[in-house]
């Protein structure tokens, strides 16, 4: 069984073995891609085949729709060439349900793969005739937050950016240059609307799509490259929009428990590449079986009918609504809280720490109790709904190998909107008291006995990687356990940091609360444990 026979005589083998097949006539809808193009998808990983790929994969298999996605790659080459490329950009589905089975669907929505870089001529030509089509609704991505970004670590702008602001359109090195030339060909051509649509899981993904791009632009019209008019098209939001939209669907690597499984049915497309740039991936993707995509219904050329597939189309206040949500209450807080006591009691994977009574009660009722009554319900998708198959089937799920480890990177980056948006909340409330919070403050002080690099048994652990952590992590460097301390003065520098917290935690009236847990928490061997049980029964 392989993914090229579908070309040919389909075998009994596959529906036979549970695989899901395209009930579409595929070459229709790769003739009809060619001619009219619609959509075009920059970013081949694993969360675009896993997600918007499968999504018009049902909305083709409907029969409400027949028209294909093309994709582009223009961080790592070799996805396309060997990933995609070899199986006529056919790929497997996998969907890891967290009852420890599978599902398989043969995904064939892509109907052509491309290198988006202009060092690859006869495939960036392809994208220049792709955007001189006016039928051409869609430009989407998936490309990580960095993608966007025209600046290093320090705040400098990139070299390869500066160059380009000054090069001719043909010559462009970062992906938003090539795709603000992508939009002047459009221009030049047919001057068709478009939208550029971001699917990155970031916040505002839309707003920093519209920045990397309009930097060009606007350097371009400047230096004289391009005409104001251009600027002016690409800034009318009737001809160029830039809608936010919210993703959420954990795709990790390709699994080599997977790759087994598939093995076992005879399938044989199961090659675990690592490219030159150290991306996994394979002719295979495995993901979670939740998702949600929201996105901001602004397409000023009009877009195929995804919402018969389970996209959610809303205004940008309502995804804005999602975000904060997901990121404030219902899915980062609790990942955050498993992270920093998942680590203290040296538990090694997320789903396992879903079986401790203390850290899954810890996080039930800090999410419900705690958080849930400032969530702003956005209406598309109910709160208690979004965080029941988060506590009940994504983080139980024994497919997804996260661990505490990973999450716990970069914590001191992610605890103002995580948990200090909440505390906002309350402070600004008629009708709650920041004073009632119990759970949240007991993880802050979680992460200042994590800071201490010493485990419930007082061994030493190895903290995860963090742009704070030296700072910090001298501050509580002469705690012992089980020694008295002047607790106040090793956590106020900490406690009292506005850009840590997001509020300065004493004048929130929560800096005492802390100091006494962390007290509580380094009270000797064992004392996390039972504080935990203290604070959760």
């Amino acid at each position: 069984m392989k993914l090229t026979d579908l070309q040919k005589e389909i075998s009994g083998d596959w529906k036979a073995k549970g695989y899901e097949l395209p009930e579409y006539d595929r070459e229709a809808v790769k003739k009809n891609t060619k001619e009219n193009p619609v959509w075009v998808h920059f970013g081949a990983g694993n969360i675009f085949r896993a997600f918007p790929a499968e999504i018009l994969q049902r909305l083709l298999n409907s029969g409400a729709y027949d028209k294909g996605v093309i994709v582009a790659e223009s961080f790592d080459h070799e996805i396309i060439t060997k990933a995609y490329k070899p199986y006529d950009s056919l790929s497997l589905s996998v969907v890891l349900k967290s009852n420890g089975t599978i599902e398989k669907k043969v995904v064939g929505s892509v109907v052509e793969a491309l290198v988006a870089d202009q060092s690859v001529p006869e495939d960036f030509s392809r994208l220049f005739e792709i955007f001189e089509s006016p039928s051409l609704q869609i430009a989407s991505f998936t490309i990580t937050e960095k993608g966007y970004s025209l600046y290093d670590g320090k705040g400098d702008i990139l070299p390869v950016v500066e160059a380009g602001f000054k090069e001719s359109m043909e010559n462009q090195g970062h992906l938003m240059g090539r795709i603000a030339a992508l939009c002047y060909r459009r221009y030049q051509t047919c001057k068709a609307p478009i939208a550029l649509s971001s699917m990155d899981n970031c916040s505002h993904n839309g707003d920093k799509l519209k920045a990397g791009v309009m930097a060009f632009v606007e350097a371009w019209t400047k230096n004289g490259i391009v005409e104001k008019e251009f600027e002016d098209f690409m800034k009318d939001p009737s001809k160029v929009s830039f809608p936010c939209s919210m993703i959420d669907k954990i795709t990790p690597r390709p699994d080599e428990n997977v790759k087994k499984m598939l093995e076992e049915d005879g399938f044989e497309d199961t090659e675990l590449i690592i490219t030159s740039r150290n991306t996994y991936t394979s002719p295979f993707v495995n993901s979670e079986e939740t998702g949600y995509l929201v996105i901001e219904d602004s397409f000023p050329n009009g877009r195929p009918p995804l919402e018969k597939a389970g996209v959610l189309f809303t205004d940008k206040e309502t995804v804005d609504k999602v975000e904060r949500m997901k990121v404030c209450t219902c899915l980062n807080p609790l990942h955050t809280a498993l992270a920093v006591y998942g680590c203290l009691l040296s538990h090694t994977s997320i789903h396992e720490e879903m079986k401790d009574a203390e850290l899954s009660a810890l996080i039930e009722k800090m999410c419900y109790e705690e958080g849930m009554p400032v969530v702003v319900d956005p209406g598309v998708i109910d709160p208690k709904d979004f965080a029941g198959a988060v506590l009940k089937l994504r983080f139980p799920n024994p497919f997804m190998p996260d661990s505490p480890q990973r999450i716990a990177t970069d914590t001191s980056q992610k605890l103002s909107v995580r948990f200090g948006e909440t505390i906002k909340s309350y402070l600004a409330s008629d009708t709650l008291d920041v004073s009632s919070l119990t759970l949240i403050p007991l993880v802050l002080a979680g992460w200042c006995r994590y800071l201490m690099g010493v485990n419930d048994d007082g061994e030493k652990f190895e903290q995860s990687p963090d742009p704070l952590l030296e700072k910090v992590k001298k501050h509580v460097a002469g705690v012992k356990l089980g020694e008295k301390t002047d607790v106040h003065a090793a956590l106020e520098p900490i406690l009292k940091d506005e850009t840590i917290f997001g509020v300065n935690l004493y004048e929130a009236g929560l800096g005492e609360k802390v100091e006494g847990m962390f007290a509580e928490l380094t009270a000797g061997e064992g004392a996390i444990r039972s504080t935990l049980k203290k604070y959760v029964k």
